[in-house]
């Protein structure tokens, strides 16, 4: 969802969340996040080795910075574009660029 759009007090589903859209929802499945909540206080940078594992390739780096970006906002922060998190992500020791 836009992460203008995202209300907090309307998180029912993962695209409810800020930047998460079908197909970010089906990996989070994957990976055994199926409610928002059970985002609280998980680390994206093992959400996303996780998925990399679950789907058998390494994912686009460019979810990871959706993963930082559902992480933080489901721990407090205002909802933000996943591009907001990228330069944070390329600082990552041992993540592809």
């Amino acid at each position: 969802m836009n992460p203008a759009r995202v209300r907090r007090d309307r998180l029912h589903r993962l695209t409810d969340l800020p930047n998460v859209g079908p197909a970010t929802a089906a990996d989070l499945k994957l990976i055994g996040i199926h409610k928002p909540d059970q985002l609280v206080g998980q680390n994206p940078r093992v959400l996303f080795e996780n998925l990399c594992r679950a789907s058998g390739v390494r994912q686009d780096p460019c979810v990871l910075d959706v993963f930082i970006s559902i992480a933080r906002f489901m721990d407090g922060e205002a909802p933000r574009a996943w591009w907001d998190y990228t330069a944070e992500r390329k600082r990552m020791p041992g993540v592809q660029p």
